[in-house]
């Protein structure tokens, strides 16, 4: 593609940045639709996000942004309007640049993961064990909510954290069972919605229980094909279905680039 003055610019913010994989997979899918834009990596640390977001947002050429870890609930507060999930969530990873200079946000993790779950097994009336209640975690435990999973179990060292998510869902959604804590359940749905398997030599986010070639495993990890999380690994061998961060990515591309979008 040819980078010029009338180039549309976005950006995805976070901290570390080096292993995203959006400036390629956006900027290919701007192009592939012949859409004169770009999408690059700007690293922020806590300490400097507020000032960074404000730089990035001061750019009048720059249509949007993608928040990803550890900003995703600190970005909420540069939304001029937010979403219905992004409000029960507490996060979003998404802004967009309304006509009248005001900004959107979303949330699309949730989005991601269940488009590409149920390519390949149902979700309604499933119980639900997910390990992660932070951004990821809580948009994914919504999605699982509103496409009726019977079920979620939610584990998370901060007790707190899991507790505000679990009394959000369940205000929102009546018909499904939200808990905190593994309760030894068997669960045909388990997901790592955690920062576990990102280090070479992580284990296990916790106790999946029982996984068999009926069970759903996700993990939002991005990890290498060839070096997969310890989860992704025991779910392989035990023949169960499997949804890797890479596929959870490829869930959100289409959506966020709709929300993108739907701006102009």
């Amino acid at each position: 593609m040819n980078i010029d003055g009338a180039t549309r610019l976005y950006a995805i913010i976070g901290d570390p940045i080096l292993q995203v994989r959006s400036p390629a997979v956006y900027t290919a899918h701007f192009a592939e639709r012949g859409v004169n834009a770009v999408l690059f990596a700007a690293q922020a640390s806590r300490d400097s996000f507020d000032t960074a977001m404000r730089g990035l947002m001061a750019l009048g050429n720059l249509d949007g942004l993608l928040i990803t870890s550890p900003h995703k609930s600190a970005a909420m507060a540069f939304a001029d309007e937010l979403s219905t999930r992004a409000k029960i969530v507490g996060a979003i990873n998404a802004l967009r640049r309304e006509a009248d200079g005001s900004w959107t946000g979303d949330m699309f993790d949730g989005v991601g993961f269940v488009s590409a779950a149920q390519k390949i097994a149902a979700i309604d009336g499933k119980r639900a064990l997910l390990f992660g209640c932070g951004g990821a975690g809580a948009a994914i435990a919504a999605e699982l909510a509103a496409h009726g999973a019977r079920s979620i179990a939610l584990v998370d060292p901060d007790a707190k954290r899991a507790q505000t998510l679990r009394d959000a869902l369940a205000a929102h959604f009546s018909r499904c069972n939200v808990k905190v804590g593994n309760d030894g359940a068997t669960h045909e749905i388990v997901i790592n919605a955690s920062i576990v398997g990102m280090k070479d030599g992580d284990g296990l986010p916790g106790d999946p229980g029982a996984i068999d070639a009926n069970s759903l495993v996700g993990d939002v990890v991005l990890r290498p094909p060839e070096t997969p999380t310890a989860l992704v690994r025991l779910a392989r061998e035990a023949g169960a279905h499997v949804v890797t961060g890479q596929e959870m990515h490829g869930g959100q591309v289409d959506a966020i680039s709709a929300f993108f979008k739907g701006a102009r």
